[in-house]
């Protein structure tokens, strides 16, 4: 099992599938990737040797922001929303999707499991 940027990649999967199991590196980055190191798409990841799997390592280094600095960035960009108090910011805050999507029948993916809330009984006559 190959080893890139703390992320184990599956040796039975093609080097550009197996790429994308690294956090900020899709499809796209990946075949950009392998075609700097010279490194066929169709590839197995067990078939690399070690020099093709340094070239990888060093071209994801030097050129990428991958993993942990990735998710810190967006963390902080998010935050920087929330405290600017901007409309995204506090779509943000509250949970609720923030990039214009309705939230009257669906949304369940951002707004969590449904709360039931019961109706107020009719009073009776008596």
């Amino acid at each position: 099992m190959a080893r890139i940027a703390g992320v184990d990649i599956p040796d039975n999967k093609r080097g550009e599938i197996g790429l994308t199991y690294i956090y900020g590196i899709g499809r796209k980055r990946a075949q950009f990737i392998l075609s700097t190191a010279g490194v066929s798409w169709d590839k197995k990841v067990k078939d690399w040797n070690d020099e093709e799997s340094n070239a990888i390592r060093s071209i994801i280094a030097e050129k990428f922001r991958i993993e942990g600095a990735l998710r810190s960035e967006v963390q902080l960009s998010i935050k920087r929303l929330m405290d600017i108090g901007c409309y995204r910011g506090l779509r943000h805050r509250k949970g609720l999707p923030v990039r214009g999507q309705t939230t009257k029948n669906n949304a369940r993916t951002r707004k969590g499991k449904r709360k039931t809330v019961a109706n107020k009984k009719k009073a009776t006559k008596g």
